[in-house]
């Protein structure tokens, strides 16, 4: 195997393992609104665009014939719509959260999966010479790097509520 073609191997591999990662990252959610029987801490926007983000790329996958976007993008996009669908469910009991400077309800660990997935892909459409996939995930790494400012600048507070979403 030419050195080019093992490096783009690993760089789809890493593509894929990240971005399943990065959507496993619900499952939290998912069992929090299940335990609770609510969706109090929990945002549905990121659960929206990402379903929507990961049907479009699906389709762009199908149409570049490119299995890496394809397998990706499916499991993505049945997983997003397994959380708004169980979202949807418990939404009824939302409480009103007041908006403070308090990072307590944004999620590190899809921060960093945010990051290394928007990272991979990038690489990804580098390696590829593809700018459809290098300019979409742009916005995706400057995010992570704002949230993870945000992170710095207000600390999460601790308290008994959000320890259900920290196990």
């Amino acid at each position: 195997m030419e050195a080019g073609g093992l490096a783009d191997s690993l760089l789809s591999g890493a593509c894929v393992l990240f971005t399943l990662g990065m959507f496993s990252t619900g499952l939290s959610d998912l069992k929090h609104m299940r335990m609770t029987r609510s969706v109090d801490s929990v945002q549905f926007l990121p659960f929206l665009t990402t379903d929507v983000n990961n049907l479009s790329w699906l389709s762009y996958g199908a149409l570049k014939g490119n299995w890496t976007l394809i397998v990706v993008n499916a499991v993505g996009a049945v997983l997003q719509t397994l959380y708004i669908l169980v979202y949807l469910h418990y939404c009824h009991r939302k409480a009103k959260v007041i908006r403070t400077k308090s990072t307590q309800r944004l999620s590190f660990s899809l921060t960093i999966a945010t990051l290394l997935t928007s990272a991979s892909w990038t690489l990804y459409g580098f390696r590829l010479k593809d700018p459809y996939i290098v300019v979409p995930n742009l916005p995706g790494i400057l995010t992570s790097f704002i949230r993870f400012w945000l992170f710095w600048k207000y600390p999460q507070e601790r308290d008994r509520n959000y320890r259900l979403l920290q196990t």
